[in-house]
């Protein structure tokens, strides 16, 4: 992955299976990542543990920063939990995911997405209520070390963060951030992707059957439209 560019980073339990018990399984994930991220060069601006995946939002100071954290993390947390709950075999589903997320509207839409993963699940009535992500350090209610502000966070504060709460992201967008980090396709407006084609030579959307008409390739450049309505404030 290229440096310096942040990246929405994904990583489930083997066969969705749980991956946190216990509020200590939380904790012991958390020290690692703050242990671990500054050692890897990656500053981490936004998390969620879920009970059978993790959400990262962070920048990469180095090509393969990401990879070193997430290996060093995911092994070693491996390793606890198997030894607390007695068991054996792969706890994580294979390699993390990633996608390259393009900066401004893009960064604070993987910021709410991540952050109301346990309120779409049900798990939480509001992201504040939720103890195992980063809404409440990046709303100002606590203080978290493990945090990096992000340049784009920074320039709406904490009051303009917790407006962003108020309405709800878009399907469309919702429907985007999943696919694209998923697949590994990045996610941002079409300069953006045109920027990480030349860079890294990869396809950075799903291929269509058939030719492109003219009212497709339209719409495959209208990827802003997809914060209108409820968008980002």
């Amino acid at each position: 992955m290229l440096a310096h560019h942040t990246l929405h980073v994904i990583q489930r339990g083997n066969n969705r299976r749980t991956c946190f018990e216990s509020e200590s399984d939380y904790l012991v994930y958390l020290a690692l990542l703050r242990s671990l991220a500054p050692e890897s060069k990656c500053a981490i601006h936004a998390y969620c543990l879920m009970t059978n995946h993790i959400h990262l939002l962070l920048t990469p100071e180095r090509e393969g920063s990401c990879a070193r954290l997430m290996h060093g993390v995911g092994q070693r947390y491996a390793t606890y939990f198997n030894r607390r709950y007695k068991r054996s075999g792969t706890l994580w589903e294979g390699r993390f995911r990633s996608c390259l997320v393009g900066n401004g509207e893009y960064v604070l839409a993987c910021h709410r997405y991540i952050e109301m993963n346990p309120v779409r699940a049900g798990m939480a009535r509001d992201p504040a209520s939720y103890p195992w992500s980063s809404f409440a350090s990046n709303s100002g209610i606590r203080p978290d070390p493990l945090l990096s502000r992000h340049s784009d966070m920074s320039a709406i504060g904490a009051q303009g963060y917790r407006q962003m709460f108020e309405s709800d992201l878009p399907d469309a967008l919702v429907a985007a951030i999943r696919e694209t980090v998923n697949c590994g396709y990045p996610l941002g407006n079409e300069s953006f992707k045109h920027s990480v084609a030349l860079a890294t030579g990869r396809e950075v959307e799903k291929r269509r059957p058939g030719p492109k008409t003219t009212e497709a390739r339209e719409r495959s450049v209208a990827v802003p439209d997809l914060f209108s309505g409820g968008g980002v404030s």
